[in-house]
């Protein structure tokens, strides 16, 4: 599966996220509010967005979001755990500036994204922290499905309980528009 893809609709375009970009995805992660239903509240500080944003660059499969019409930067999201012999990968670590949240953003890039990668695999997964119910509620309007609950560590970061959620190729075929 390639992790890198370059993706693009009319309101977003997804790129490689490249160490240039450190201060200017920071400037949208320095917003509090955006992290406040995280499992690690804090990542809007320096040190702690710099640990997301250098274990998202050794994942090899994070992407910059931007506004495709503006070409502003707008937020962030990764691919990563492929996992070949299970047909499964997963999608998260994703956030967007708050002028971002209530519109088509986030869904224009899991459409992309869930397109790209139910072309080599069956199974997409998503952790979702228990306290993140915006993201949890959005993630059950596309059609994925709350799995299990299990503790995850975040690169660098401590354990956290999340929730795990799957779309399925097959019923994502069937639902999508």
């Amino acid at each position: 599966m390639n992790l890198q893809p370059t993706l693009s609709n009319d309101s977003i375009l997804a790129i490689l996220l490249q160490e240039e970009h450190f201060e200017e995805l920071y400037s949208v992660a320095s917003d509090p509010l955006i992290w406040e239903q995280h499992p690690n509240p804090d990542r809007y500080k320096r040190e702690v967005f710099r640990n997301y944003f250098d274990h998202a660059i050794i994942s090899k499969g994070a992407l910059l979001i931007l506004d495709n019409i503006k070409k502003k930067i707008i937020g962030c999201s990764r691919y990563y755990d492929f996992n070949s012999d299970e047909s499964s990968i997963l999608i998260g670590y994703t956030f967007f500036a708050r002028e971002y949240w209530g519109g088509n953003y986030n869904y224009a890039t899991k459409y992309l994204m869930l397109n790209h990668a139910f072309g080599s695999v069956e199974k997409v997964f998503f952790h979702i922290g228990k306290n993140n119910i915006r993201s949890q509620k959005s993630i059950e309007r596309i059609g994925a499905k709350k799995v299990r609950e299990l503790d995850v560590a975040y690169a660098g970061e401590q354990v956290k309980t999340n929730y795990e959620y799957l779309i399925e190729k097959e019923i994502w075929n069937k639902s999508k528009i």
